[in-house]
């Protein structure tokens, strides 16, 4: 990936009705890179946005573009362009028009014009639209739509704020993957902003995990899933055992009564840490062979494996096996040191990670998607 620094946030600050809203953010996003903006609603990441795109300014802190400060440029100044949720397409212009638009404020020659429509349509699959009047286009269709009236100004970065909140699961999963394409093809800076943990892992080349105004870490996919900095990023990214453990000395620690042998060390003796373990990286063995033992209290079948919480010692572990087990029999559980990962305490620890009150019904009561500050 080239490495060129496109745009640097340094020490961000932004207050909201005297909250604060950001909180010393700084971040580079380099050229060609796709970077995802990830947290719950409230944590910053629209802002953070907002502020990249010229429509907020920071009560503090700069905003660089290939090396400029640019806190005064206005949006329409800036070499970026913005695909908002809602799409915001001219309802009174068909599909050609819609994406020319941009260009005939620029004047461009009409057969220019035509080319590099033309080209746009081409790569959103949307070829032989042209005259069709964007009021009757699907959901996934409006969005392609308004992908390529970005894109064919050529911004140097396009900003995506929840782009594809308002599809289908099965729509948003293709859109995931033809974004992703069209980044590679287009070698266009994306920066994405979702809060879908999903999302962010399959789609983005570097995630940064926000919380609290604040950016818990930033790393690629797999960095931020394996060895997630604390116990907010470790819950929020995929489903997490998060316990308390003591760090014995480099390569052993003690949780849930009993030591283990794990890959972690340069903690102090003694050192009180967060333990993650993934629901995926428990073997479930016989009580006898096992590691820790516990009780089952609830099963449920997910298709190609069955997610089952298990009490160990009035702890409720989440654990994902493809060998049924019932309801109430005693299993051992034999866990890896791989499988293992030490964190530092921090302010969210003992708030994630035991699934005491876990059922899906919960989980998807979550409350509606706020507006974000």
């Amino acid at each position: 990936m080239n490495k060129n620094k496109i745009i640097e946030l340094k020490n961000i600050t932004m207050e909201y009705e005297g909250e604060k809203v950001l909180r010393e953010i700084n971040l580079d996003i380099h050229d060609k890179e796709f970077v995802t903006l990830l947290g719950p609603s409230g944590c910053g990441k629209t802002t953070t946005l907002r502020i990249v795109g010229g429509f907020l300014t920071p009560d503090s802190g700069d905003v660089f573009f290939e090396g400029k400060r640019i806190n005064d440029v206005p949006p329409h100044k800036r070499p970026v362009n913005t695909v908002f949720q809602k799409y915001a397409l001219f309802p009174h212009l068909n599909v050609y028009e819609n994406i020319a638009f941009g260009l005939r404020l620029k004047k461009l020659p009409e057969e220019e014009i035509h080319e590099k429509v033309e080209g746009m349509l081409t790569m959103v699959n949307m070829k032989g639209f042209e005259t069709r009047n964007v009021n009757l286009l699907s959901g996934g269709q409006q969005q392609r739509v308004a992908i390529a009236r970005a894109l064919v100004n050529s911004p140097k970065v396009l900003l995506l704020d929840e782009p594809l909140g308002a599809l289908d699961l099965k729509l948003r999963k293709d859109m995931q993957n033809e974004l992703k394409n069209i980044q590679k093809k287009t070698g266009i800076t994306f920066i994405y902003v979702t809060h879908d943990q999903e999302e962010a892992l399959s789609m983005s080349d570097t995630v940064v995990v926000m919380a609290d105004g604040e950016i818990q870490q930033i790393g690629t996919p797999t960095d931020i899933y394996n060895e997630p900095v604390n116990a907010f990023v470790a819950d929020f990214i995929g489903e997490s055992n998060i316990l308390d453990g003591v760090m014995l000395d480099d390569y052993r620690v003690k949780f849930s009564r009993a030591e283990f042998k794990c890959l972690d060390s340069g903690f102090d003796k003694g050192e009180q840490v967060d333990v993650v373990v993934r629901p995926e990286d428990v073997d479930v063995v016989k009580p006898d062979e096992g590691m820790l033992t516990g009780v089952v209290s609830s099963v449920t079948f997910k298709g190609d494996y069955y997610e089952i919480i298990v009490d160990v010692q009035g702890f409720k572990w989440m654990i994902e096996t493809s060998d049924y087990v019932a309801v109430e029999a005693t299993i051992g559980l034999h866990i890896e040191p791989e499988a293992i990962h030490v964190m530092k305490k921090s302010e969210y620890s003992g708030i994630y990670g035991d699934y005491s009150s876990f059922s899906d019904e919960l989980d998807n009561l979550g409350n509606p998607e706020e507006d974000e500050k």
